[in-house]
């Protein structure tokens, strides 16, 4: 399976058209947004919409940026999958995950982000390739040095206990494209710019 995985577009529907052109273009199963899809509820408009027009096949989780409607909102109007607590199956690979951060105005408090990752995964654990997807990052991850905002306590014991062997996250801006590894797990800040993983 080929993805697009990318977060903290902020609204930028220029960058999504150029985004939906390369998925496209790189023949991928499946796009991924790590959340902060729009800049606080504000500038939503055509940033999903190029993908679905292409009709690629979209998972979103909301960032610290989106409240929880509006990615519920977002899902129903475009017709694509919040998986915030909620989990999927494309052929043999399971994709979970939790939105929101530690910071800001959709905080999610650790233990409730452990809790609404278990309950992803338990759906999807006996799968033989699972991923994880969190806008924050695991706390004490490399990713961590990148900003003066520290990680979730809950994603870090998420991967430490489920072990995924991906996790995909965004977040902090200043650490897009840097990769780390946590036990098994392959931890990815996918970025502005996106990342293409085959699993």
């Amino acid at each position: 399976m080929k993805i697009l995985a990318f977060g903290d577009i902020h609204g930028d529907s220029r960058h999504a058209e150029k985004l939906a052109t390369q998925a496209e273009k790189e023949k991928v199963d499946l796009v991924i947004l790590c959340g902060d899809i729009t800049r606080f509820d504000e500038h939503h408009e055509n940033v999903i919409g190029p993908f679905v027009k292409k009709r690629q096949k979209v998972l979103i989780i909301p960032g610290n940026h989106d409240s929880f409607a509006t990615a519920d909102f977002l899902a129903e109007v475009y017709g694509v999958k919040n998986i915030h607590g909620y989990s999927v199956q494309y052929e043999d690979v399971g994709i979970f995950g939790c939105g929101g951060a530690n910071i800001g105005p959709n905080l999610v408090p650790d233990k409730e982000v452990y809790a609404l990752l278990k309950k992803g995964f338990e759906k999807i654990k006996d799968l033989p390739k699972q991923i994880m997807v969190t806008h924050v990052h695991p706390a004490d991850s490399i990713i961590e040095k990148f900003s003066k905002f520290t990680g979730s306590a809950g994603v870090k014991k998420a991967v430490e206990t489920f072990q995924p062997d991906i996790l995909l996250c965004s977040h902090i801006h200043e650490a897009a494209g840097l990769e780390d590894k946590v036990g098994k797990t392959r931890v990815i800040n996918v970025g502005k710019e996106g990342k293409i993983i085959t699993i």
